[in-house]
């Protein structure tokens, strides 16, 4: 249970940021390029009379663990280092924005490799749509829609994710050659699913939800939602490595747009840095999410390029963060030029 948080506050990107450090000033994000000067001590109980905010030389020793949690590099967990893109290959036909354009498997076969050659580094597949009241899909419809695709990027050596909660499509997307589970309940729809991920010891995401799909649109209230889903997935994972799964093999996801407002969308989106807490890689899914079509006024989903890279290149503060997108050569682009920038 992670009683204790530090948030940084006020990223230093850059130059600036190196040379903070190097004076004392400020400390590395996870280890990465973004260092921070300031900083929020979070207790579940507090202390009266003690500060909240605090510059980075005054955090006090008793809070070493979570001080050196938050500035440590975390584990690649068996994925290549540094910013990568992951791209969207959703083989369903209710997806909120692409559904039924990938359900024949040769044409999303070829519009993985597409994303592949354009940078993606994972091409993450799903069977089944998890946008809000979404219809659930019997695990074996959904290994149906996406084995052939999994096999046939696998074989021509692309590394795929599939995104499932199911644990017998795990057991068969990785026995197709998946490389990677992601789970928008963080092992917690599937009873069997913690003990896959365990055996197979393959890298895997937690995602932060409330709830199912059919349910989450009215558990969405937070007292503070960025330090609920801190701790809410600090549970999940201390779950997961209960049963077996290895630490160092678990990236999170907070989970934008999953039992969260508008609002709780913004706020999460404002303080990820607090998401260091957790020590493991940062998966960040915003691409043509419905909040971007609202306060960009674009309603049509594969317009909302622009609103996705200004709400995702944030994430690139945090050392190994992955983009999820729908559109892989704009952000890879995006991407290169914040690594120019602030590298």
């Amino acid at each position: 249970m992670i009683d204790r948080l530090i948030e940084p506050l006020a990223p230093i990107h850059g130059a600036a940021a190196r040379t903070a450090c190097a004076a004392g000033l400020a400390l590395p994000l996870l280890g990465g390029p973004t260092a921070f000067a300031l900083c929020r001590l979070i207790e579940r109980d507090p202390r009266p009379g003690r500060p909240e905010i605090v510059a980075v030389r005054d955090i006090p020793p008793s809070w070493a663990l979570v001080r050196d949690r938050i500035t440590t590099p975390p584990s690649a967990a068996g994925l290549p280092g540094g910013p990568l893109v992951m791209g969207i290959l959703n083989a369903t036909p209710d997806s909120f924005s692409d559904g039924g354009l990938m359900l024949e498997p040769s044409r999303a076969i070829a519009a993985g490799l597409r994303m592949a050659g354009q940078g993606a580094a994972l091409i993450d597949v799903g069977g089944e749509s998890t946008r809000p009241d979404a219809t659930p899909v019997p695990p074996d419809v959904e290994q149906a829609r996406i084995l052939p695709i999994v096999r046939g990027l696998a074989r021509q050596g692309v590394a795929v994710s599939v995104d499932t909660r199911h644990a017998a499509t795990m057991r068969a997307a990785l026995d197709a050659g998946a490389v990677l589970l992601n789970d928008v309940s963080a092992l917690s729809h599937d009873t069997d699913a913690t003990a896959v991920v365990a055996a197979a010891g393959c890298p895997v995401v937690l995602m932060h939800m409330r709830g199912t799909p059919q349910t989450m649109a009215g558990l969405g209230r937070y007292d503070d939602v960025a330090v609920e889903t801190v701790r809410e997935l600090g549970a999940r994972i201390d779950a997961a490595t209960a049963a077996g799964v290895a630490r160092t093999r678990i990236l999170v996801d907070p989970g934008i747009g999953f039992a969260k407002d508008a609002a709780g969308n913004l706020e999460l989106l404002r303080r990820l840095p607090i998401l260091a807490n957790l020590g493991c890689r940062i998966v960040l899914g915003v691409s043509r999410k419905g909040f971007i079509g609202a306060l960009g006024q674009e309603p049509d989903p594969r317009a909302r390029l622009p609103g996705s890279l200004a709400a995702g290149l944030p994430a690139l503060a945090l050392s190994g963060s992955i983009l999820r997108v729908h559109d892989v050569a704009a952000t890879v682009q995006a991407v290169r030029l914040w690594q120019a920038m602030n590298g």
